[in-house]
């Protein structure tokens, strides 16, 4: 990758470094993840001193209204905001829709805002491959709130949770059966759920769903130092957004004591240990010399039922770690 970008560019806090140094740590050429691997190391010092907060939803939730109304309230703030959106990839053919500008117009026209749009490439858990990597870089770059943006279907919440301090579910007052909306899973991993669209004719439902799954999470999560809070806002109307940012900033104030954000972050960088022993296991897979051919050849027999997938994955472990 020539002129590759240095993390002196990064920490001048150019949104065009950023964007390239972002490019260079998501590209699959061996010299570049070199680079990148490089880089990452030299702005460790850098990192760790914004809110990263995870943000997710079922589709029609209004996830990118919130994200722009509550990004230019921060900015209003004084902060730097980066928001990370990672899209659903196709499966079949690997494409995305990479949207995120055109439906944040006015977050993205300002200067204190950095969007960037992420394939998630068929990865399960709807995070791109170095979103953690990214966060980092965002971090060093001096932005002072990440936002999180998952595709928020299947176990994405579980994905994000691993990587950000603050996980807010995004809800709307008429979710139909919410019994059906709020599943124990999700209530073990949120830190709050905020209901959008609390306006209009909506005000009435969205403060009955608040009752409900304020209740739900007293009866699930009542022993916990920190008690999820219900919110209402509407990200159209641009109201409650600064009640919102109370209740996040109470949390981390919160998190901050006891050694709690530390210990939290200490979990974050274990689950990228695991991630990225991953992560080259299955590049090394792909462009190894010995396992050029061999590794082609076992997919085919299991796929004519010649072997089973358990040996032969038994032979490819075997092939990378030889006794």
């Amino acid at each position: 990758m020539g002129n590759s970008p240095s993390a002196a560019d990064l920490r001048s806090g150019d949104r065009r470094a950023l964007a390239k140094c972002i490019t260079l740590v998501e590209s699959k050429r061996p010299v570049d993840r070199n680079l990148a691997n490089q880089l990452i190391e030299d702005i460790l010092p850098d990192t760790g001193r914004s809110y990263r907060i995870g943000i997710s939803g079922v589709p029609g939730v209004g996830k990118s209204t919130f994200i722009e109304s509550f990004g230019l309230h921060l900015i209003e703030q004084g902060k730097k905001v980066a928001v990370l959106a990672v899209d659903p990839s196709s499966p079949v053919a690997g494409g995305s829709i990479l949207g995120d500008k055109t439906r944040m117009p006015e977050l993205s026209r300002t200067q204190d805002a950095f969007i960037r749009p992420s394939p998630s490439s068929g990865i399960m858990g709807g995070t791109a491959q170095r979103t953690r990597e990214t966060i980092l870089l965002c971090e060093a770059a001096g932005y002072d709130v990440l936002l999180i943006e998952t595709v928020g279907v299947g176990q994405s919440e579980v994905a994000v949770h691993g990587m950000v301090d603050f996980f807010m579910m995004l809800m709307v007052p008429n979710a139909g059966d919410e019994l059906q909306g709020i599943k124990r899973g999700i209530t073990e991993l949120v830190d709050t759920i905020v209901i959008n669209k609390a306006d209009g004719e909506s005000l009435g439902q969205a403060r009955q769903a608040k009752a409900y799954y304020q209740s739900a999470f007293n009866l699930l999560r009542g022993d916990e130092g920190w008690k999820p809070r219900v919110m209402t806002c509407s990200a159209l109307e641009r109201t409650n957004l600064e009640d919102v940012w109370q209740m996040i900033e109470e949390y981390f104030n919160w998190l901050g004591q006891e050694d709690r954000l530390a210990d939290k972050r200490r979990q974050q960088n274990l689950l990228w240990l695991h991630k990225l022993v991953n992560l080259e296991i299955d590049q090394y897979l792909k462009t190894s010399e010995r396992l050029k051919g061999a590794y082609p050849e076992l997919e085919t027999q299991v796929n004519t039922g010649l072997m089973t997938p358990f040996r032969a994955a038994r032979e490819i472990i075997e092939m990378i770690f030889p006794d």
